[in-house]
């Protein structure tokens, strides 16, 4: 099984990748048995790669393998940082270059990060309706975070937990038996993720 998460920070360090990352280590915790393997993408290490090309037919290499990533995995965690209201341009410019069937009945957990709680319905808003353009399967619980939850952009407000394990039972729900695919390519070598304590998971 291929958990890829995407955060769509635009600058480090950032609580959207350590939001993004702990969800994406409590997944693969619980998909040791289908043989999971994990990578997080930073907008702001991909977005200069990906605004190369204006359509997927402009993408270079570096920029193809970005998005044959996106259209391979198995799951989605899909964060982003509330930028006037809604998710990053970088994000929209990375699925603005996914093929619009790659993604139908793909399972995606949502997340998000502000300043404010009055933020917290972007996932609704905005993420959510990308999302259902592409078919794709967005869970119930999204998991929005506020600067309070992170102590030096550590996640650390047991109640994320929480809501992170109820995601994560929800994927189990729907996930089908044979969600056990793996390829070598689709982890970098140096990326490979290991599995950390949830509440100790820090900005890559």
């Amino acid at each position: 099984m291929k958990i890829l998460g995407l955060s769509g920070n635009v600058k480090q360090p950032s609580r959207t990748a350590a939001l993004v990352t702990a969800i994406v280590d409590a997944v693969g915790v619980q998909g040791q048995a289908r043989g999971a393997v994990s990578r997080v993408i930073e907008l702001v290490d991909a977005a200069p790669v990906l605004f190369r090309a204006l359509r997927a037919d402009q993408l270079d290499a570096e920029g193809r393998a970005i998005v044959d990533a996106v259209e391979a995995a198995d799951v989605l965690v899909v964060g982003s940082p509330v930028y006037r209201a809604s998710y990053t341009g970088a994000l929209k410019h990375l699925f603005d270059l996914v093929d619009y069937r790659a993604l139908a009945g793909k399972p995606v957990i949502l997340a998000a990060t502000g300043g404010t709680p009055l933020h917290g319905l972007m996932t609704e808003h905005q993420l959510r309706p990308l999302f259902g353009f592409f078919n794709a399967l967005t869970l119930p619980a999204a998991i929005y975070a506020t600067e309070a939850d992170f102590t030096n952009h550590t996640l650390t407000n047991p109640a994320m937990r929480t809501r992170i394990e109820r995601a994560v039972s929800e994927l189990e729900r729907v996930l089908p038996p044979d969600a056990t695919r793996a390829h070598a390519d689709f982890v970098h070598t140096d990326a490979e993720r290991t599995s950390r304590p949830l509440l100790s998971a820090a900005s890559a």
